[in-house]
């Protein structure tokens, strides 16, 4: 199905996905440089090269529009969670969950302002959003973490909750000291974080050795063994 037209000289005539694809980058763009309340539909439209009108065909308000970039972004953050913790051991899976979230913070458009550093919090809709994705991304670790431990569920996803803080934090404040602070490095000394919080609860079944799939000390159920986050950790 085309697209409404667009003046002469403002565009061209898209499909309505492709439109709205281009509305939704153009918005991502001026309420990232310029925060909710003081982003303008007129600024929007004008970046997109559509008139207001066209605009208000695809998203009748500036929420309704917000809200679309979030349930776009953050259902890519927990896919990239979720084929993470999809892998086969925890060292896998912890250091992949953990370069997700670097990955997303860093990409070009920094969509992650729009989650992790909203102006937007008190709106009741975005709040709900927020909260959910964090949510979301705890209980998928939870179910790792009660697969291999004794935690109950609500045990499971508070320590599903402190990884992935710890994730989201770290990689924000590497975002803002890449100039000295190498992502690799970033990113291999808070997976190594994560991997040691893992490691200081019991596996299932056992007392004492390494949690099934691991391949180095740092897993080691109660701690045991220390891993060194000065150099690669494999």
């Amino acid at each position: 199905m085309a697209d409404e037209t667009t003046p002469p000289g403002r565009g061209q005539r898209l499909p309505r996905s492709e439109r709205r694809a281009q509305l939704l980058d153009a918005a991502l763009g001026v309420f990232v440089e310029n925060g909710y309340h003081a982003a303008a539909m007129d600024d929007i439209a004008a970046r997109a090269g559509v008139s207001k009108p066209v605009l208000y065909q695809h998203f009748p308000g500036k929420l309704e529009l917000y809200l679309a970039l979030m349930d776009q972004h953050t259902g890519e953050l927990e896919q990239l969670v979720r084929d993470a913790l999809a892998l086969s051991d925890n060292k896998a899976r912890i250091n992949t969950m953990t370069r997700a979230y670097f990955d997303f913070v860093g990409q070009e458009g920094a969509a992650f302002r729009l989650i992790f550093e909203s102006d937007l919090t008190n709106e009741p809709e975005v709040r709900k959003r927020l909260d959910q994705i964090d949510l979301t991304c705890a209980q998928a670790m939870a179910e790792i973490i009660r697969s291999e431990t004794s935690m109950d569920q609500e045990e499971a996803v508070l320590v599903g909750v402190a990884f992935v803080g710890l994730a989201q934090t770290s990689a924000r404040h590497w975002l803002t000291h890449e100039a000295t602070l190498s992502k690799e490095t970033a990113v291999r000394i808070t997976a190594a974080l994560i991997r040691r919080g893992f490691g200081a609860f019991p596996v299932v079944g056992r007392s004492e050795g390494r949690s099934e799939g691991t391949s180095d000390d740092s897993d080691r159920p109660g701690g045991a063994a220390r891993e060194s986050v000065g150099t690669p950790a494999g």
